[in-house]
């Protein structure tokens, strides 16, 4: 029979190779997992609920319509981490500042961004969703976290995943030392490890996408899509797939080789995606599984917001489709850059 590894059994494994570690990570990750796995049950039920599809009839701080299953996300993922003394304080897409936990604000050597459901546009009519989660470490503890502690480069994460609610539920997971994946197995309750190893195909075989925007787009991303879309050399079987829930399209990406793109354009140079809260955890898990992330010009990576949810382009995926990007705006005299 088959040795069967959960989430908790491989991160305590890996915990085991380290001499000062406490076991905190692993429960840090156990809770994490509990709240996808309780979100996950509510996605799958939210067809039958009516308190759980549709709109609060509120916007959050980034002038969004808040939809319920974002609301149900976001405090059950505060929930469990409150009461974690390993943790300092919480920063979420939906909310203006950070949190401090009731119980590791002075001593908690953890901060947690997170957006708790990606994809918020597609709750209602049944596309795959997902959460999007980064852990830091703090310079020191014994006092209270300020949100000077999370505007640093994303180089400084000590690990980042998502987990995406579709036809089944898989928790991918990163803490510097590749990536890995883990399937929901709905009977046992449990995350099972069933992708070791993750590594992006060296070949793009999709590309992803809003070209509705594609009437703001500097000439650079006009010229990037024209590559892509030329059928010509490694670009002959490429074709376009976008679901419009970012950590899907990566995540297909991821497993089957491509690139996205949600470029800045002539009227959001700046972009549009949330640095902590998408950008820098997607940019940290593709790098390690051998893809890269930029924002045209710098290393994803090496970006240091300037405030808890400032935007940023995002080109990510296969190396060649991400360098060709940054060749292209380096040509481009109409480019202003983010």
């Amino acid at each position: 029979m088959a040795q069967l590894i959960t989430l908790s059994r491989y991160v305590l494994q890996g915990e085991r190779a380290h001499e000062q570690a406490t076991g905190d990570f692993t429960l840090l990750l156990s809770h994490l997992a509990l709240a996808m796995k309780v979100v996950s049950r509510e996605v799958a039920r939210a067809g039958l609920l009516d308190d759980v599809l549709g709109k609060t009839g509120e916007t959050n701080v980034q002038g969004e319509a808040v939809a319920k299953l974002d609301v149900l996300a976001n405090e059950m993922l505060i929930s469990v981490l409150n009461d974690l003394p390993m943790v300092a304080a919480i920063a979420s897409e939906e909310d203006e500042h950070i949190r401090h936990t009731s119980a590791g604000r002075l001593t908690g050597k953890y901060l947690i961004c997170f957006d708790p459901l990606d994809g918020s546009s597609n709750i209602d009519v049944n596309v795959t969703i997902g959460t999007i989660f980064s852990i830091r470490r703090r310079d020191e503890t014994g006092c209270e976290a300020t949100e000077a502690d999370f505007l640093r480069p994303g180089s400084e994460q000590v690990a980042a995943g998502y987990c995406v609610y579709g036809s089944s539920t898989m928790f991918v997971l990163t803490t510097g030392d590749g990536v890995v994946g883990f399937t929901l197995d709905p009977q046992v309750g449990e995350f099972i490890l069933s992708h070791r190893n993750m590594r992006m195909p060296d070949l793009a075989t999709h590309w992803s996408a809003n070209a509705g925007n594609s009437r703001y787009w500097f000439p650079s991303t006009h010229r990037y899509m024209g590559q892509l879309n030329s059928a010509e050399g490694r670009y002959k079987h490429t074709s376009l797939r976008y679901v419009g829930t970012l950590v899907a399209d990566v995540h297909r990406n991821l497993l089957k080789g491509g690139v996205f793109f949600y470029p800045g354009d002539r009227r959001s140079p700046k972009g549009k995606l949330r640095i902590l809260y998408e950008a820098h955890p997607l940019a940290f898990i593709v790098e390690q599984a051998g893809g890269m992330a930029s924002d045209g010009v710098r290393r994803m990576l090496d970006v240091v917001p300037d405030g808890l949810h400032a935007r940023t382009p995002l080109i990510i995926g296969n190396n060649q489709e991400v360098e060709l990007y940054c060749n292209l705006v380096a040509a481009d005299p109409e480019f202003v850059a983010p």
